[in-house]
């Protein structure tokens, strides 16, 4: 992760949206519970290095005048500039929990670091104690507030290599856990929930090189997730008085990566297939142009051979603002 300074950039609406099947669990009630987008003040939000800005729970909170806290925006990130949370020029409080490197359990799936906050850590050791019962670091109420996660990138390329067989067994486990985590989120008071799905690793700078072999199993295994996913969202719609919400990132990051003018935010991007060596550490400015790479950082889509650059963050913001405007998908 590299810590980026820039200037506040707007956030304007639009959209990738899922094709999901219609809910008949009582859906004009539920629906009447939405708020709405415009009414939304807080976020609490959960996942990996593509959604970290650096945020400390025990640090400076959220105000109008700083609506993300801490650090300096747009914090540390792994995506040379803003990643999808920082997209986000309006009065949001954001408690942004994510962590680089997170996996769901750090018992079921070993990050690369002990140090690093799972999502389990993310809930239990810091949302919970820090945002629910008694605490006084803000309040907060099921109308006014949204829940997003957006976890398994790790998880994922930390086991997919064991073959179908293992990871579906691994992932039934891994969200079992995330169920639990959500009801306990859920029994707090959160009632609007934004899950957004796992990209297509298979595509990545990372795997590519590895050969057909490792294409295939880490495609399987996402797609395995991703269905997970869906089924999850669904579990939880079921329950009394959610609004859920799925965004497709496999969906977006796949149309980018195909035709970066599919999206108005990455229409610029030159190279959606490799990284150059130059940048992959970050550079000094979003615009930095080293010769020997061809064309500036912000024209290539990956700053190195997991993680991309601010373009399809904003293609993912926008299209997550899109959803909520337009209220629950699921």
């Amino acid at each position: 992760m590299v810590r980026l300074t820039t200037a506040v950039v707007s956030f304007a609406l639009s959209a990738s949206a899922l094709s999901l099947p219609p809910q008949v669990d009582q859906p004009d009630e539920r629906a009447r519970k939405w708020v709405g987008w415009k009414n939304i003040k807080k976020a609490f939000i959960f996942g990996d290095s593509y959604t970290q800005t650096g945020f400390d729970y025990t640090q400076a909170q959220p105000s109008a005048a700083n609506p993300f806290g801490n650090p300096t925006y747009p914090g540390w990130t792994s995506s040379n500039g803003p990643n999808w949370v920082g997209y986000n020029a309006s009065t949001l409080l954001t408690y942004n929990l994510a962590y680089g490197g997170a996996t769901v359990d750090a018992s079921l799936v070993t990050p690369y670091m002990p140090t690093v906050k799972s999502l389990k850590d993310q809930v239990e050791s810091q949302f919970i104690p820090g945002y629910t019962g008694t605490s006084s670091k803000t309040t907060w109420n099921g109308d006014d507030s949204i829940f997003a996660i957006w976890i398994g990138i790790n998880d994922i390329g930390n086991s997919y290599w064991n073959g179908p067989d293992a990871t579906d067994a691994l992932n039934t486990k891994i969200f079992a856990v995330i169920s639990r985590l959500v009801d306990k989120i859920y029994n707090a008071g959160g009632r609007n929930y934004v899950f957004i799905n796992v990209p297509p690793l298979d595509r990545t700078p990372l795997i590519v090189p590895q050969g057909e072999t490792a294409v295939s199993l880490s495609k399987a295994d996402v797609a395995s997730w991703n269905n997970k996913v869906l089924d999850l969202a669904k579990t939880l719609k079921a329950k009394n008085n959610t609004n859920v919400w799925v965004y497709d990132s496999n969906k977006s990051f796949g149309e980018v990566m195909d035709n970066p003018a599919s999206h108005a935010e990455s229409a610029r991007l030159k190279n959606t297939t490799a990284f150059c060596t130059a940048y992959q550490n970050g550079t000094p400015a979003q615009d930095t142009l080293v010769a020997s790479c061809g064309v500036p950082v912000n024209q290539y889509f990956w700053l190195n051979n997991l993680h991309p650059t601010s373009a399809i963050h904003e293609v993912v913001a926008k299209g997550v603002a899109d959803l909520l405007q337009a209220g629950p998908n699921v």
